[in-house]
């Protein structure tokens, strides 16, 4: 087989951490390539100048560093998209890293097409799923795109060899890295997610340190905060009637939710790649959301469609927790959930305490509920309580031909 030769070109997704500055000058040394860096700014709450200057400390050009400000285009496009759904994976997880990557692929390849760059570069390791979610979105938008994944390609064999590769080309470690960081963190405007070191025993208790967007539901006020979430097509489009924009409406719900204890998770999920992992996920506006979303839907969606969106959610949470954002039946499953809210608009209140999410009200000038149905008093609305008699018959027709078999077999 015929050796591949070198890239030209390579765009790096870069955070500007000790990791991918190692990946920067190993691409450099490894395949003598010219650099190219792309830090996205998912509202992960740091400080991202730092990576330009780190990348021009690095020798990357100043045409060649791209930090893009993907917040809006984030929550918009991918978060409000599966929310709409309702999705949960393994009935607890609300995806918060598995949505930002399709988001940070696509951009890495609009710049990788921008600037003639023939390969793609991330720093996923090989025992994770962002590995498959990165280079899976790559080949769906880019079918012959090269990708270079250094963990599973480069010789490094312990975390004291690469601290010395950084020592020798004079890549900055903070004094910390010198020691074992107690934990590796993920974070972007949806979530946090802390995984690994103090947190790999699942019997033992995640030390409070490792929380970083809720306070403690102990320490939460003792006075419920009460406010409402206005919703247009599935959508949330407000809050206390105040509009705001997507990323700027899930600030606010994380600000509540952080105040309130709210959307903590310490979870053993099952990875795509085949093991097992506990992570501890803070998703403070994300569980409010998907408490208020599920509120406004019981009063606007039919029964059937409803229950059918559950059905498929299941489905529709694998494909994205899996990396297949870009895939014909993620977009087919998205096309019928779009469907089912073009009805869901209104208001729905909600109440925050010590942890838990309450919806106490919801209205909508679409709403399927009839009181006068459901009164125990007698209502306008001709409803003949004999009619049952038959439906509940019918229903059970089956039952009782199975019973009466039953019978006579025994």
């Amino acid at each position: 087989m015929t050796a591949q030769p070198p890239p030209k070109k390579v765009v790096l997704a870069y955070s500007g951490g000790l990791d991918t500055s190692i990946i920067l000058k190993w691409l450099q040394e490894t395949y003598g390539c010219e650099v190219v860096t792309f830090t996205a700014d998912l509202g992960q709450g740091e400080e991202l100048s730092p990576a330009r200057e780190k990348a021009l400390l690095l020798g990357i050009k100043p045409e060649n560093i791209f930090v893009e400000d993907l917040r809006e285009e984030f929550v918009r496009d991918y978060v409000f998209p599966m929310f709409r759904a309702n999705t949960v994976y393994e009935g607890q997880y609300l995806l918060g890293t598995s949505i930002a990557r399709p988001l940070i692929a696509k951009t890495q390849i609009d710049i990788a097409r921008k600037v003639g760059a023939d390969a793609v570069c991330h720093g996923a390791t090989g025992k994770g799923n962002d590995q498959v979610r990165f280079e899976v979105a790559y080949y769906a938008l880019e079918p012959d795109i090269r990708v270079i994944a250094p963990w599973r390609e480069w010789s490094f064999a312990s975390r004291e060899a690469l601290l010395d590769f950084a020592e020798k080309h004079q890549i900055p470690i903070a004094k910390d890295k010198r020691g074992e960081a107690p934990f590796s963190v993920d974070a972007n405007l949806l979530h946090s997610s802390s995984e690994g070191k103090v947190l790999e025993d699942p019997a033992v208790e995640a030390p409070e340190f490792v929380y970083q967007r809720t306070i403690a539901p102990e320490d939460a006020p003792d006075k419920a905060q009460v406010f409402t979430m206005d919703f247009e097509r599935g959508d949330p489009v407000a809050i206390d009637g105040e509009r705001l924009s997507p990323a700027a409406l899930l600030t606010k719900l994380n600000q509540l939710g952080h105040d309130n204890g709210v959307g903590r998770l310490d979870l053993v999920e099952n990875r795509f790649v085949g093991m097992k992992s506990r992570g501890v996920y803070e998703t403070p506006g994300g569980t409010i959301l998907l408490a208020a979303h599920r509120g406004i839907e019981s009063i606007t969606l039919d029964r059937g469609a409803m229950h059918l969106k559950d059905e498929i959610m299941p489905k529709y949470a694998s494909l994205i927790y899996n990396g297949f954002w870009f895939s014909p039946e993620r977009e087919m499953l998205q096309a019928l959930i779009d469907k089912s809210q073009e009805m869901v608009t209104g208001r729905v209140r909600v109440k925050l305490y010590k942890g838990n999410v309450s919806v106490i009200g919801r209205e909508s000038p679409y709403s399927l509920y009839d009181q006068e149905l459901v009164t125990f008093e007698e209502g306008k609305v001709a409803y003949d309580h004999r009619d049952a008699a038959g439906f509940i018959k019918l229903n059970a027709l089956r039952l009782r031909v199975a019973a009466k078999r039953d019978r006579r077999a025994g």
